[in-house]
């Protein structure tokens, strides 16, 4: 079974993705670096070079076109925008949302203007995760509250959920 990373960015889809991954045994896939090799840019340079709508079709092309097994997948934050990318990742595994308040992603967010942040340019990240979070419930199979817990009670929760739905 693969399982799909989904929130925010700052809430840790990559750092838990990666010791989800050992944890289980499965492989580790992080959708933002294939977006970056298939660019030969870094995501912010995507964004600045070729524009946001470029951006999010070259993302929307990565994740349809995911074909993996017994893999954690951490996707970018803006995988939610569309409806095609989720429905592949929904075919794939089980989605995970990583939530947070938005005080709590902020305190996490250090790089805001440089991270490669779908709409940081014409939104405040407030704006952004007013429009995201609906959309990351939406679209959960688990959503893991991630708010005040440290890495170890995070996966904690994210196995205890997973083992539920194997049951």
């Amino acid at each position: 079974m693969n399982i799909v990373l989904v929130g925010m960015p700052g809430c840790g889809k990559s750092t838990v993705g990666v010791v989800l991954a050992k944890t289980t045994g499965h492989a580790f896939l992080d959708t933002d670096l294939l977006i970056q090799k298939r660019e030969g840019m870094l995501l912010q340079e995507i964004i600045d070079y070729k524009g946001l709508e470029y951006f999010m079709g070259a993302e929307e092309a990565v994740l349809c076109g995911l074909d993996c097994a017994d893999t954690v997948v951490a996707t970018g934050g803006s995988a939610v925008y569309s409806e095609a990318a989720m429905a592949r990742l929904k075919e794939l595994g089980a989605v995970v949302y990583l939530s947070l308040t938005l005080e709590n992603a902020e305190k996490r967010l250090v790089d805001f203007n440089s991270r490669g942040i779908a709409g940081a340019r014409d939104k405040t990240f407030a704006e952004i995760y007013a429009e995201r979070a609906p959309l990351y419930e939406k679209y959960a199979d688990f959503i893991v509250d991630c708010n005040d817990i440290d890495l170890a009670a995070c996966m904690d929760k994210v196995h205890r959920h997973l083992e539920l739905a194997v049951l």
